[in-house]
């Protein structure tokens, strides 16, 4: 009974509730204005088109429920995608080395990130912000500012393919993405660990955490996810293009704090990403099928961030 009633605590049921209503709600008002949103095939077409989205949003889950930042992924994104291009249609490399390459290179990104902030002191913020410039830079100079192909064609068909001629494979990539990363945030010690960092640092070290081991370890978990993010992408666009992923570090954030997560730490879960992303997606699925304009598509979304980050500030001065 006890460990039920820490499992619906009224802090997560507000964390977790008030999302997933907002969800509920935005699709029912979409479904009113737009016949044809309410559709199997419109939900999977927002699953494909949220599932780079929410597997950068996830990475960027242990970030911030550490009580940092990752501003990189996007860029991250973009250098693992040109090393698997460049590794497949420069170097000839079989598929299996090139993808290793590719996601040991979004690895690789973060475990620096993470030794910038434990070995350098640099605050994340500013640690990340070097690495997005360094990694944008580091694919246009792999790539020559072109885009590589061709890509072999599993990962093509991995971007464009469907799952018993139904579900799209970005989404069942994306769905066991989530399911990762709910059962490391849920059972794992690292996952422990990140809450205890993100509540109070000084409290986790003091208990015996060795938080400079675990940060290096959830840096590395995002940019790992963001080499993911950046193989799909790829497969997607059927070409490595070293642009690819720009700003997506905004969205990325965006989906995890409309999720319900602090950005102060120690507060978040992977369903709530989920919902955060599944929020942007429906947002811009039902805004493109009312034919709105892309840049008031900006500025509605970017009045929901503002309104996810108000909630989050007062449900903090509540405590």
């Amino acid at each position: 009974m006890a460990s039920l009633a820490r499992r619906v605590r009224p802090r997560e049921l507000l964390s977790r509730g008030g999302p997933l209503g907002g969800l509920v709600l935005l699709c029912a008002v979409m479904a009113v204005l737009s016949p044809s949103f309410l559709t199997v095939t419109n939900f999977f077409n927002v699953g494909t088109q949220i599932a780079v989205i929410l597997i950068l949003a996830l990475g960027q889950t242990f970030v911030i429920v550490s009580g940092g930042i990752d501003l990189s992924v996007g860029s991250v994104l973009a250098l693992a995608g040109v090393v698997f291009g460049w590794a497949t249609a420069v170097a000839g490399l079989p598929l299996a080395p090139a993808l290793l390459l590719g996601l040991g290179a979004g690895a690789a990104a973060g475990l620096v990130n993470g030794l910038l902030i434990t070995l350098g002191n640099l605050p994340p913020f500013i640690a990340t912000l070097a690495m997005l410039s360094a990694a944008r830079g580091l694919a246009l100079v792999i790539s020559g500012g072109v885009p590589l192909s061709p890509i072999p064609e599993p990962v093509r068909h991995l971007g464009s393919g469907d799952l018993f001629g139904a579900v799209p494979l970005p989404v069942v990539l994306m769905i066991a993405m989530w399911l990762l990363t709910a059962a490391i945030l849920r059972y794992t010690y690292p996952g422990r660990c990140m809450y205890a960092i993100g509540g109070n640092e000084e409290a986790a070290r003091l208990s015996g955490i060795g938080v400079g081991r675990q940060k290096l370890l959830i840096y590395t978990l995002s940019g790992l996810f963001a080499g993911v993010a950046g193989i799909l992408q790829t497969a997607r666009l059927a070409s490595a293009q070293p642009q690819a992923g720009f700003t997506f570090e905004l969205d990325a954030i965006a989906a995890v704090v409309i999720g319900g997560a602090s950005l102060t730490g120690g507060v978040g879960t992977a369903s709530g990403t989920l919902i955060g992303a599944l929020i942007l997606g429906v947002l811009r699925n039902g805004l493109n099928l009312l034919n709105v304009s892309a840049f008031w598509q900006q500025v509605v979304i970017g009045a929901v961030i503002a309104l996810a980050v108000m909630t989050d500030t007062l449900r903090r001065r509540r405590k």
